[in-house]
């Protein structure tokens, strides 16, 4: 009985409903081995020679395969079918040889299938095949290459740069883009313009609106009107004219359906239309994968096989009839760079099953399936016959012309089932016209521009500018208005967005690309705020460190080129030796400059770098280095475990700071008052803006300061606020049974307080609402108190109402949980609390994110059971001693340096 080995629980379960009884499957619990976090993994010095160690969360799951052995010998290597899979089957395949588990007499096989069906994995088991080796290497290669870079060039970083965390080999590039993006959007100078619009009616009373497009007989560029007089003798020329429809042309048009998904497209959509992260797409479409409801989801080909076309075509004639099916197959050409790594799109194993037939509790998943399979069922649809109008209106002098368009849609096809998202603002041609007539009078409507401008939008408005051109030259109507507009920086990336310029520069690879985009938020580089992306100050001092000392290595092309490399050696074009040889030669000798720097050099080079965002010019025309403050000292950059900022160089008489990205005149502290002598501030701070009481003295090192409570704003601060947060804690009153009543604001929200004179130690009562610690008075706070002792922990009593019900465990049962917790909100299954990661609302929590934290959770717990194993040899205590001594130095770069990219 043949032994199958698969990545996931799930997969297994699956699968072995389609084998039967004939086979043994096992889940490898994804990769079995990894580089040890510690110096050496990696032997520049012996032909890049890896050393590989089986993770201690998967020696459970490699013995069980290797039992399973024992009993039935042959093994077929069944991982999913890329790169990552191929290299788990290789470390499947080495790890088992190396416990001897597989013999010289062991059939070992690799299958692939690109969707779970019964149909699909019977296919794969009647055409194994050997592991694809230059597949192997090009993971090799690309794992090398990660460790080389994030285990030397992130202790650079921690050396000299206080509070950096981590590089990476596309981390460091996406945080880049990021990082450059944001340099733009601040460098930008807005520039002002103008548009002309008339709204005008047809002989039968409907109205149509038409923007200028020629003025003085010449063609009107976007910002050739720019400014309220141009514009106001823009009006005029229109008003004091007669005019009629010069020409009226309607031209037929079609438009045809996007391809179907690839991992980078479905990950932008997702972001488009459900607001998804990279992450929360790729757990939904990993579960939809395992269950066997959609291809595999990590592709970079839009190629469909040719009986999932047939079923297409077939599924659209029987839903929307035979119209709507193109005479010939659609074919998509498939862009990915190599062809080897080319899988088959996206789509759903099934094209009969719409997402109300699928069998999930989870909205994640219905929402994406729904997405795949409209887009796959449109990709081989007819195209949309449109027809497009253009309607010049224009004087008899040809002084003046408007344009008109709009479009009607005679045909619907693929758009009847699915249209593309768009990241820009949807163009105003697209609206309908009415029966134009060339020839005929162009009159002024009677309704009033301004009034129908101002109800549809309050994002752009009219300026007085325009309402006295209005004014002065429009008479008795309004149906011509002259709008102000400002030109719009560059907007910030979203994760959409952001895996979209990935891929337009090649940079990483569909299996990465979550994982990219996750890392840089985790490392606390970026923050995501209204789903765009936006640089903290450790990832824009990281981002200019490394664009200063290790420029090729955040190089766009030089990425790119380095990921073509790579393809060559998947596709058995190219020795990855020799690629890792000639990366480390360049790399390890800008290592050994940079190493010998000083921290105080590299400020300056950086000071430098950022001279023009961190000190332009001031309107007065004074120093931009002279503090504000203290008048006298010089701003430089400087670093702190929190990141970069700007700090006056009379450290410590002058205490003047500002964050990166503030205003150069602006002291980053605003004075509120005064009381009792002392000068009450409010300041940001690494956890927030605060309030505090005096400055930092040599003899007042620590004044009395407060942070701002939950829900209360910087903008609203003011003295008496101030003063009653400093005035905490807030003495209630004394207790029935002795000692004083406080509230106050901690570490984890507001409370109450109480130490009776027979306790130990105080009790402390949570508080809902921050108004209550200035609130709460005796009567509630002593019932509060008592509630607490009677349940210390906080159970017994009324069971603790789940904050959101998720539903049951997908594969184990049982009600899992969001629950409110002391320390935070949690998910909850059985005996297993697992926290939500911090940024995470639990009103976004969703099954399949709750069964990741609970494995995790669940995977720790059972951890601790292994230790004893470590205290069976005394005897070997020098060889523990050695081993003691190095750990603490290698480990603590591994957590950050080894990161995948």
């Amino acid at each position: 009985m043949p032994v199958v080995v698969v990545e996931s629980p799930a997969k297994a379960k699956t699968i072995n409903k389609y084998l039967g009884s004939n086979y043994t499957v096992l889940a490898s619990y994804g990769h079995v081995r990894d580089l040890p976090p510690k110096d050496g993994s990696v032997d520049t010095e012996h032909d890049f020679d890896m050393k590989w160690e089986v993770g201690t969360d998967s020696r459970k799951h490699v013995k069980a395969i290797a039992d399973a052995l024992k009993d039935d010998n042959e093994l077929i290597l069944a991982t999913d079918p890329d790169r990552e899979g191929e290299a788990i089957s290789w470390h499947l395949q080495e790890a088992l040889t190396k416990r001897r588990s597989i013999k010289k007499d062991t059939p070992v096989s690799r299958v692939v299938f690109n969707a779970i069906t019964k149909a699909a994995v019977t296919e794969a088991m009647q055409n194994p095949r050997q592991v694809d080796m230059p597949l192997v290497e090009a993971y090799l290669a690309r794992r090398a290459l990660d460790y080389l870079v994030g285990f030397n060039l992130s202790p650079v970083l921690w050396r000299k740069l206080p509070g950096a965390k981590s590089a990476g080999r596309v981390q460091s590039v996406c945080l880049r883009l990021i990082v450059e993006r944001e340099m733009d959007i601040e460098a930008f100078n807005p520039r002002e313009y103008w548009s002309v619009k008339a709204l005008f009616e047809t002989p039968r009373g409907q109205e149509f609106e038409a923007r200028l497009t020629v003025l003085a007989g010449n063609k009107l560029d976007k910002h050739d009107l720019s400014n309220v007089t141009q514009a106001e003798l823009a009006v005029q020329a229109i008003t004091s004219r007669a005019l009629s429809v010069q020409s009226v042309e309607a031209k037929p048009a079609n438009r045809n359906p996007s391809a179907p998904f690839m991992t980078s497209t479905l990950q932008q959509e997702a972001s488009r239309k459900f607001g998804m992260g990279a992450r929360q797409t790729m757990s939904a479409a990993q579960r939809l994968y395992e269950a066997g409801y959609i291809t595999y989801m990590r592709t970079d080909g839009i190629d469909m096989a040719p009986e999932a076309v047939t079923a297409a075509r077939e599924a659209i004639k029987d839903r929307y009839g035979a119209d709507y099916v193109p005479d010939s197959p659609r074919v998509y050409k498939n862009k990915a760079k190599n062809a080897q790594e080319a899988h088959e799109c996206i789509r759903p194993t099934d094209m009969t099953l719409d997402a109300s037939q699928l069998k999930v509790s989870e909205a994640d998943q219905r929402k994406l399936y729904d997405l795949i399979w409209k887009r796959t069922l449109a990709c081989q649809m007819a195209a949309a016959r449109l027809e497009r109008t253009t309607v010049d209106i224009g004087s008899e002098d040809r002084q003046v012309a408007l344009r008109a368009t709009g479009q009607v849609v005679l045909f619907d096809g693929f758009m009847r089932v699915y249209e593309e998202g768009r990241d820009d603002v949807a163009d105003e041609d697209d609206k309908r016209l009415p029966q134009i007539m060339q020839g005929e009078p162009a009159k002024f409507a009677k309704t009033s521009l301004s009034d129908q401008f101002t109800k549809a939008t309050g994002e752009a408005q009219v300026t007085e500018g325009a309402k006295v051109a209005k004014e002065a030259v429009l008479s008795d109507n309004e149906s011509v208005l002259a709008l102000q507009h400002h030109t719009q920086p560059p907007p910030r990336y979203t994760e959409a967005t952001l895996v979209k310029r990935m891929e337009e520069l090649g940079i990483g690879r569909p299996s990465t690309y979550a994982s990219i985009v996750t890392t840089i938020q985790d490392r606390e580089y970026v923050r995501k705020d209204k789903n765009r992306l936006i640089p903290e100050e450790k990832g824009r001092i990281v981002t200019i460190f490394l664009l200063n000392f290790f420029r090729q290595y955040v190089g766009y092309d030089f990425t790119a080129d380095l990921e073509s490399q790579l393809d060559h050696v998947s596709a058995g074009e190219g020795d990855y030796k020799e690629l890792l040889n000639k990366f480390w030669r360049d790399f390890s000798a800008a290592i050994a400059e940079t190493s010998e720097l000083r921290i105080s050099e590299v400020l300056d080079k950086l000071d430098e770098a950022l001279a023009p965002q961190l000190y332009p010019p001031r309107e007065d025309g004074s120093d931009p280095r002279i503090c504000p403050k203290c008048g006298s000292g010089q701003l430089h950059l400087k670093t702190s475990r929190t990141g970069g900022f700007v700090g006056c160089g009379n450290y410590p008489e002058c205490r003047y700071t500002r964050p990166l990205n503030g205003d150069a005149d602006d002291s980053g502290d605003q004075v509120l008052g005064e009381d009792n002598g002392d000068e009450i501030s409010l300041k940001k701070g690494r956890f927030g803006p605060y309030v505090q009481r005096g400055e930092v003295t040599e003899e007042n090192k620590k004044p009395p300061r407060a942070s701002l409570p939950r829900g209360w704003s910087a903008e609203d601060m003011d003295l008496t606020k101030a003063l009653t947060l400093l005035s905490l804690p807030r003495e209630i009153g004394v207790h029935p049974e002795g000692g004083e009543i406080k509230s106050n604001f901690g570490r984890f929200g507001p409370y109450i307080m109480h130490q009776a004179p027979e306790e130990a130690k105080p009790v402390y009562a949570n508080l809902k609402d921050p108004n209550d610690v200035f609130e709460i008075g005796m009567n509630r706070a002593v019932e509060l108190l008592a509630e607490k002792r009677a349940n210390p922990r906080g159970r017994g009593g009324t069971a603790a109402k789940p904050l959101k019900e998720l539903g049951e465990h997908p594969e184990s049962g049982g009600p899992v949980n969001v629950m409110e917790g002391r320390y935070g909100p949690y998910v909850k299954w059985e005996k297993v609390n697992a926290t939500i990661p911090k940024g995470t609302e639990p009103a976004d929590v969703t099954m399949e994110l709750a069964v990741g934290w609970i494995a995790e959770k669940a995977a720790k717990k059972a951890a601790p059971k292994k230790k004893p194993a470590t205290k069976k040899a005394p005897a070997k205590k020098p060889a523990a001693k050695k081993t003691a001594t190095k750990k603490p130095v290698a480990k603590k770069p591994a957590a950050k340096a080894a990161d995948s990219e």
